[in-house]
């Protein structure tokens, strides 16, 4: 192997800090030279459309769940010469750079049974620098993906019972080619009695050692896995035209016992998604689903597939006390027609190394949530009440929202690119991700009861649905779209300036701009404020004890901690944000039905309610002059008008 001085000087400046703390006998040793690759390193090829030779094996061993490891053996066919290779960055899903380099160890190539060493690009962490000897064909790459133990940075991903294999986090890949055109072959060694559920075809099974069909690194990266000691698969389309199968792991085993009544209402929702979009744009669906308390929360769409958790009792509790979680599945399923089958065009991208744009987020989210929430209803997971008090509490966040007087729905879509997902102590008026779903949500409300109107019912979203997600049935390859293939296609169904409709919602800002919410009205509802809430509102709106939202301006979190600080409202006014702890109220010890018993004593008399609060060492005694009693939000009939909420929310039927 010929060495470089340049790039063993290049190692060893980087070096320094530890060199200078060896002694003088060392420092004097020579570094190996890593490569003859020359410095500064050659560019990282981009991606061509053109085949990669040969097939890459690759093989993930989940069998180290102690340490929590997951160790990645690949063979890749090479030709003599530069190559490099690359780990995902841009993340399906996350709409942003989120692929965990930093998790990744011990990464070691060889080729004819020689090392050959790599060298990491100086700009993108994410690329390795490879010289590839005469006469070598293949090489042998093997790394470590270090999961971490907790969730306290990133998600936990292996527990005794389980592990969410996500491929995309564990391998690597030959740059300069589309992601379509290289073909893995995967396998995966399972601990000893697991079985798994993901939309890849198994092709065989030797011990605990599972290989699957050959497919390309687009699709690879699309199919995650759930494996687990505590597996059931449900058939949720019996004799359907294509398998759509639940794949449950669980903490435990008596928590794989769904009712019969729980089963009918899922296999009614795949019912109502083929009603809604008809046709189906996989040639198998698999729903992942941990029910845990010990592996990290997910909801994640792919095209065949979709990974969701919930809180082990979700089945056993009944779906009553588990409502937050009953839209995930939906909105998940969903994705498989709008975000992956249809897919914004500066979504769709070469591979997983070049940077996405998410211009079209209000669409792939936002609509993805719409119809979440829709088939939620129509396939009886919730009731139309139930579904209303959702409708409610969006519609009053974005009532109370003073963060649109600077920032425009749209910009939020950029949000994950500045950093993914980042805590927020000013949700109010900093925005967010949320807002490209749920405000977005309320916009395709809108749109829906604008096309009822204007067609007196003949016509609705619903015709949309199936004209722009439901073509090509079966296919399930990517068909990119545009701003403008979205307003052609909602002209087709309804005639109306739907450019200016959606332009006017999505780039709103300053004082005047004002929440999307002329689609309740429309649907035959008003936003309005009660002191007290239905046993079904409060299921619904959980938190809804230590909110304040719309009366004091804050929420009252765990250990009587004030967070979510309204921009604007009585206690930001008084100097609170987050931090501040609430220690007494009045002469009460801090409580939230201390604090409910006070807005409500103040409710139309003159006396400001007084709290004792503290952050760190320092206490405070606030006034707060507010006197119009406890408000949460509730949609009030509207009598004499059309009920379309209703209508929008009502199961097809063929």
């Amino acid at each position: 192997m010929l060495k470089s001085a340049a790039l063993a000087l290049l190692l060893a400046s980087a070096a320094v800090p530890a060199m200078a703390q060896a002694p003088a006998s060392q420092a004097q040793t020579p570094l190996p030279a890593p490569t003859s690759l020359p410095h500064p390193l050659p560019p990282i090829p981009a991606p061509q459309d053109r085949d990669y030779s040969g097939v890459i094996a690759i093989q993930a061993d989940l069998t180290d769940l102690d340490r929590q490891i997951i160790r990645v053996r690949q063979t890749v066919p090479v030709s003599a010469g530069p190559l490099v290779l690359q780990y995902p960055k841009f993340i399906p899903g996350n709409h942003a750079d989120t692929g965990p380099i930093q998790l990744i160890s011990g990464l070691t190539v060889t080729g004819a049974g020689e090392r050959i060493e790599w060298v990491r690009d100086t700009v993108d962490p994410h690329a390795f620098h490879l010289d590839i000897p005469a006469g070598v064909t293949s090489i042998d790459v093997a790394f470590e993906w270090l999961t971490q133990p907790s969730n306290a940075v990133w998600r936990v991903v292996m527990t005794p019972e389980m592990v969410n294999l996500q491929w995309e986090k564990a391998l690597l890949y030959p740059a300069g080619y589309a992601h379509s055109r290289i073909t893995f072959a995967p396998s995966v060694k399972l601990p000893a009695g697991w079985r798994q559920g993901s939309a890849l075809e198994a092709t065989g099974r030797e011990g605990d050692t599972i290989t699957f069909a050959p497919i390309s690194l687009e699709h690879l990266a699309d199919s995650p896995m759930f494996a687990g000691a505590h597996y059931r698969q449900i058939d949720l389309d019996p004799g359907g035209r294509s398998p759509v199968r639940l794949n449950i792991v669980a903490d435990a085993p008596e928590n794989l016992a769904p009712t019969d009544e729980q089963i009918a209402r899922l296999r009614e929702l795949v019912d109502q998604a083929d009603y809604l979009y008809g046709a189906r744009h996989y040639d198998r669906y698999d729903f992942l689903l941990a029910l845990t308390d010990r592996m990290g929360g997910i909801g994640l769409e792919h095209h065949r597939s979709s990974e969701n958790s919930a809180s082990p009792g979700f089945f056993t509790e009944g779906f009553e006390k588990n409502f937050g979680t009953l839209a995930l599945l939906p909105h998940e399923y969903t994705h498989s027609w709008n975000g992956k089958f249809r897919r914004p065009s500066d979504e769709y991208v070469p591979n997983l190394n070049v940077p996405t744009q998410n211009t079209l987020m209000w669409v792939y989210e936002g609509q993805t949530e719409y119809w979440g929430e829709v088939l939620t209803a129509r396939s009886g997971l919730a009731s139309k009440e139930e579904q209303l008090a959702v409708i409610a509490e969006i519609a009053a966040f974005y009532e109370n929202q003073p963060g649109r007087q600077w920032r425009a729905l749209q910009d939020t879509t950029n949000h994950n690119l500045l950093g993914y997902r980042t805590s927020n102590p000013w949700p109010s008026w900093m925005r967010g991700t949320g807002d490209y779903y749920r405000e977005a949500l309320l916009i395709w409300l809108d749109a829906d009861t604008l096309i009822r109107e204007a067609t007196n019912n003949r016509k609705s979203l619903d015709d949309f649905a199936k004209a722009f997600y439901g073509v090509e049935d079966g296919v399930w390859e990517a068909r990119p779209y545009t701003f403008e293939d979205v307003v052609e296609h909602l002209n087709a169904v309804h005639p109306h300036d739907w450019a200016t409709f959606l332009r006017s919602r999505l780039d709103a800002v300053g004082p005047e701009a004002r929440a999307p919410l002329d689609g309740l009205a429309r649907g035959g509802y008003r936003l309005t404020y009660v002191d007290s809430l239905t046993p079904v509102e409060k299921r619904v709106q959980g938190g809804w004890a230590n909110n304040f939202q719309y009366s004091l301006g804050f929420t009252l979190a765990s250990g009587n901690r004030i967070t979510g600080v309204r921009w604007g409202g009585p206690a930001y006014e008084q100097g609170l944000g987050a931090g501040w702890e609430l220690v007494a109220v009045g002469d009460r010890t801090a409580s939230a039905e201390a604090l409910r018993d006070a807005v409500t004593a103040a409710k139309g008399v003159s006396d400001p309610i007084v709290l004792v609060v503290k952050r760190g060492d320092e206490f405070r005694t606030v006034s707060l002059d507010y006197h119009d009693g406890l408000r949460y939000p509730r949609l009030e009939r509207v009598e004499g008008t059309p009920d379309r909420l209703a209508d929008i929310l009502e199961p097809r039927r063929r």
